[in-house]
């Protein structure tokens, strides 16, 4: 039998949902909407004269090589960001649901660098991977590597995809040892009666059960890393050496705020907005079918 809410006063349900529809109107679609708007046109530098060029951002944005590289960044950056994230912190929920000494206190650890800004962040792993100056830095410069990541690329990267899946394990943890917790222990004990393996019982019963804060987490974890990673690419390295962090939504505010390009900057926008709809899309379409409600 399907349960319904049954409001006595039919204004009561349009009030309750009236807030978030306020925020998500003046904080998403107008934004949206003026961006869209604003992709179509171009201003000089000083702002005192706009002309209307219909697609004509879009054209030079699709004909800019520079922007097809901070793609492939980007690819390169979430990719990375998203798998390591996800499984350093399914693997550290995992071991702090055992019975172990001293599990709040690592689970209290554990939960603390979602506390810390994603400048703050940077400039952390920064300080430890400075070149001359980095402890870290100084170690894997002991091993016979040159780490140099103001003149590598691949060194940045790197050191980028670091800072971000850091400040992102927290969160995930979280939410896995939540889910984890929630599981019926008398489900696994049957399991390991029947003679499951540890192994076993994860991938055939934990996990399945499991798969449902894992989508959550995957959606949340793609539009992390395409928005809220500017701040640890900006204080870790600008985008450089070379453009070789570059993301899309840092080329947003190179083209924009640095470049004055405004328009070309809202093109730039709409287009990482339309991208990030269409994985989100995507992951609600066909990777949903597989999570185990």
């Amino acid at each position: 039998m399907e349960k319904r809410a049954i409001f006595r006063q039919r204004w009561l349900p349009y009030a309750l949902l009236a807030p978030q529809l306020a925020i998500t109107i003046v904080f998403f679609y107008f934004p949206a909407g003026q961006a869209i708007w604003q992709s179509f046109l171009i201003e000089d530098a000083f702002g005192t004269s706009t002309q209307f060029v219909w697609f004509e951002n879009y054209q030079v944005l699709f004909a800019d090589p520079a922007y097809y590289r901070s793609m492939a960044n980007t690819a390169v950056f979430s990719i990375s960001v998203t798998v390591l994230s996800l499984s350093t912190a399914l693997l550290l929920a995992v071991m702090a649901d055992r019975q172990i000494r001293g599990a709040d206190g690592y689970k209290t650890l554990l939960i603390w660098p979602y506390a810390v800004a994603p400048a703050i962040a940077a400039v952390l792993w920064l300080f430890m991977f400075q070149p001359s100056l980095g402890v870290v830095a100084r170690g894997i410069r002991s091993l016979g590597i040159d780490w140099n990541p103001l003149l590598n690329g691949t060194h940045a990267m790197i050191l980028v995809i670091m800072a971000a899946t850091w400040k992102q394990i927290s969160y995930n943890f979280l939410f896995f040892l939540a889910g984890l917790q929630s599981i019926p222990k008398s489900v696994i004990e049957a399991a390991a009666i029947d003679g499951a393996g540890r192994t076993r019982r994860f991938w055939t019963i934990v996990f399945p059960l499991l798969s449902p804060t894992a989508f959550f987490l995957l959606v949340v974890n793609v539009v992390y890393v395409f928005f809220d990673t500017f701040g640890i690419i900006d204080a870790t390295t600008g985008g450089g050496p070379a453009k070789a962090t570059e993301t899309m939504v840092y080329k947003v505010y190179q083209d924009g705020k640095l470049g004055s390009d405004l328009g070309g900057s809202a093109a730039q926008s709409v287009v990482l907005m339309a991208i990030v709809i269409a994985l989100t899309a995507f992951q609600f379409r066909y990777i949903e079918r597989k999570v185990h409600y």
